[in-house]
């Protein structure tokens, strides 16, 4: 049976442009933080395939969406690589120790890392079992520029600063820890679509940190090495790309090329801008404002502008630019997903 999700990714006909949102399992969903609760904290989740798989079903159930992803985080990665990772309520995850000197360096699992990953790839295991065969099921992981910059600044940060020393300051040293991860990446990416994960995704959620040439050299290079793994071992996984925040860099990003499948659009980026630059090479994603949700009417208008802009005919998959936000009412992304598949029915 065809999945609407893969066949768009492929530009393949769909009976309408499939949707699905950035972090729809999450806090705006009652259900969701039952389990949550259930848990005790993120991390819990994370780590309990049963309640992962729980989770990750719960908008396909409330919202009808056409793409379940996987319930996990990005730094579950350099928590196995072994790094101490802590989630703090009301702050975020926290590394309680970062890396700063070539001994910490040294020190990273890698050969192993992603084989201690097998609550993710159980969680995916499960999920498929219970997902209608029609629902794709996304897996993802960070770039590795955004899981090293955690692993440096120790969590989130306004200035990235620190990270951006050592760009400055020891390049080779950054070019050894971004080859180091994406050594990891691809081996979970692998695993990932091993246990049955439809399609991946590569979020690179602090892309636009780093100025045009340090974005090239430190973040898309080694994103395109992922891609080129991936698509030359399973040709048929659709691969996406976030690069969060780099719509003045989308003329190079064309020059450049690449063997991925689509490009995911944030909403700072204009559509217009996007489709112009990338849309006849790559299926765009995106790429509505999340705050649009909080009104039926701006969710109405942001969907007429964005269908307006690409079309019903293929080439797009819709998705918000951003994730969802905690507070949103659940019946206001229901009516999104439900204007969206009656708006582009071909």
């Amino acid at each position: 049976m065809s999945q609407i999700f893969v066949d768009a990714c492929f530009r393949r006909p769909t009976p309408h442009t499939p949707i699905w949102m950035m972090r729809q399992a999450g806090r705006y969903l009652p259900e969701y933080m039952a389990i949550r609760e259930k848990a005790g904290n993120f991390l819990n989740l994370c780590h309990a395939p049963e309640m992962a798989c729980e989770v990750t079903i719960q908008p396909i159930d409330r919202l009808n969406v056409d793409a379940a992803i996987l319930f996990s985080d990005i730094l579950v990665i350099p928590n196995e690589m072994g790094m101490e990772l802590e989630f703090i309520k009301g702050f975020g995850p926290k590394f309680p120790k970062t890396l700063k000197t070539q001994a910490d360096l040294d020190a990273l699992e890698v050969e192993h890392a992603a084989d201690k990953l097998t609550y993710v790839y159980d969680t995916i295991k499960l999920v498929r079992k219970e997902l209608a065969e029609d629902k794709a099921l996304i897996g993802f992981t960070g770039s590795p520029w955004t899981l090293a910059t955690y692993m440096i600044e120790g969590q989130g940060t306004k200035t990235y600063a620190i990270v951006k020393k050592k760009i400055a300051t020891d390049p080779e040293y950054m070019h050894s820890l971004l080859a180091k991860l994406t050594h990891v990446i691809k081996q979970y990416l692998e695993k990932q679509i091993f246990a049955g994960a439809n399609a991946v995704q590569i979020f690179d959620s602090w892309a636009s940190a780093l100025e045009e040439p340090a974005f090239f050299e430190f973040s898309w290079k080694y994103m395109l090495e992922i891609a080129e793994h991936i698509k030359a071992k399973y040709p048929h996984i659709p691969v996406l790309l976030f690069p969060k925040g780099v719509s003045g860099y989308l003329d190079k990003i064309a020059e450049m090329g690449g063997n991925f499948d689509v490009f995911c659009v944030d909403w700072s980026t204009p559509m217009e801008l996007a489709k112009a630059k990338l849309g006849d090479t790559y299926v765009l994603q995106g790429n509505m404002e999340p705050t649009r949700l909080y009104s039926k009417e701006a969710t109405k208008e942001g969907v007429e502008h964005i269908i307006d802009v690409m079309g019903t005919e293929g080439g797009h998959i819709f998705n918000l630019g951003h994730g969802m936000l905690p507070d949103l009412d659940p019946e206001n992304a229901k009516y999104l997903v439900d204007t969206v598949h009656e708006l582009t029915k071909r």
